[in-house]
């Protein structure tokens, strides 16, 4: 994976709470040469390299270079406070390297690059949206890179600049997670927050499961996060490197109630979920040092999804059907039925795991939980 660069230059112009992206680009504005060195392996030596050319050039033109080139690749890296005007390259940075931004809630979230893996449709998609409504860019990462491209076309189009981006990728599939964090420095040099929500459900008893259905939920829903975090953790350790750890990085699981009480006729599904916030753990105990804080959120059944409310496939008819809720007279009387099951009386909505995620973002002093958001349907002893 390409982190010798980008990141560790976005790193350095990362001022603590909103995003400066970068962005490859032709032309040039401002100039700082680093020397061809920099593309040595031994990471501590290129970040002694960029600070050292880059703090040079702020003390000779008291700003930030609007754009950084390497002698050697002749790459050159723009810098703005959004991702149109990175690449418009029209721009300087005066910002002080000791600013910080904004602490409050409504700023937390701005500015932030974040990749939403599933993010073509249903919650994925719901979650972009938010993510975008909150102030931020977006990486819309799916196999439906057809969905994924007009969703992120509607997107820009409907906020008039560039917000969403659509990246390809099969969480299963190593070289293509690993080609998509590529394309991520590629585009941008980095990102703020990760959110490996891609998965599928095969439901069914374990007596007549096939071991293809149990393995295929296992490999998107469990073995997708580890691959996820794999990369994802490669480029932002290199970040943190070139912030020299002003900032912290966020991993976001989307689990689920079923990751935290098992699920009767589900168990791949439940299994996987839990076996999720055991790697959330894990791995958030590991990547702390880099920075990176590991969550994971537990949404409750989004009965307005397709999953549950397709008019042809979804549960709420599967269930009518075959008869599961004794006395159900219509499909409505099925959804009432597992209304009923939760305290709040509702499904979970998009806007409820959004107000998670803003919450694992903003607070600094927690890594490695599983955030319920039941409705009060799984409560943690």
């Amino acid at each position: 994976m390409n982190t010798s660069l980008a990141p560790l230059l976005r790193g350095y112009f990362f001022d603590g709470e909103s995003s400066i992206f970068i962005h490859t680009t032709e032309g040039k504005v401002a100039e700082v040469i680093l020397p061809a060195d920099i593309f040595e392996k031994n990471i501590e030596r290129q970040v002694d390299i960029i600070h050292s050319s880059i703090d040079s050039f702020v003390r000779e033109n008291g700003r930030y270079p609007s754009c950084v080139s390497a002698e050697e690749e002749h790459t050159v890296y723009c810098v703005g406070s959004s991702y149109d005007e990175a690449v418009q390259e029209t721009r300087t940075c005066s910002r002080s390297p000791d600013y910080r931004g904004s602490s409050r809630r409504s700023e937390v979230m701005k500015n932030k690059i974040s990749v939403v893996t599933g993010g073509a449709q249903g919650f994925g998609a719901g979650m972009v949206r938010g993510l975008i409504e909150e102030g931020g860019f977006v990486f819309i990462a799916d196999m439906n890179i057809e969905g994924a491209r007009t969703l992120s076309d509607a997107l820009n189009k409907e906020k008039g600049k560039t917000v969403a981006y659509p990246l390809m990728v099969n969480v299963t599939d190593e070289g293509s997670v690993q080609a998509m964090v590529d394309d991520v420095v590629r585009i941008t040099g980095g990102l703020d927050i990760f959110i490996s929500n891609a998965g599928v459900l095969r439901a069914g008893s374990v007596k007549e499961m096939k071991l293809k259905d149990f393995d295929f939920v296992t490999s998107v829903d469990y073995t997708g996060f580890f691959l996820c975090t794999k990369y994802a953790s490669m480029l932002l350790s290199a970040q943190n490197a070139g912030s020299r750890g002003r900032y912290m990085s966020d991993i976001i699981a989307i689990s689920s109630k079923s990751g935290l009480e098992g699920s009767n006729r589900n168990g791949a599904y439940a299994g996987a979920k839990f076996g999720t916030i055991g790697l959330t753990q894990s791995f958030a105990l590991e990547l702390i040092s880099d920075n990176i804080k590991v969550n994971a959120v537990c949404p409750g059944n989004f009965l307005d999804g397709p999953l549950w409310s397709d008019p042809e496939r979804g549960l709420f008819v599967q269930y009518f059907r075959a008869n599961k809720v004794p006395g159900a007279q219509s499909i409505a009387d099925v959804r009432a039925f597992y209304e009923s099951k939760v305290p709040i009386s509702r499904g979970c909505t998009t806007e409820d795991v959004m107000r998670a995620v803003c919450y694992i973002v903003e607070q600094k002093y927690e890594t490695g939980q599983a955030v319920p958001v039941t409705g009060g349907q799984v409560m943690l002893n």
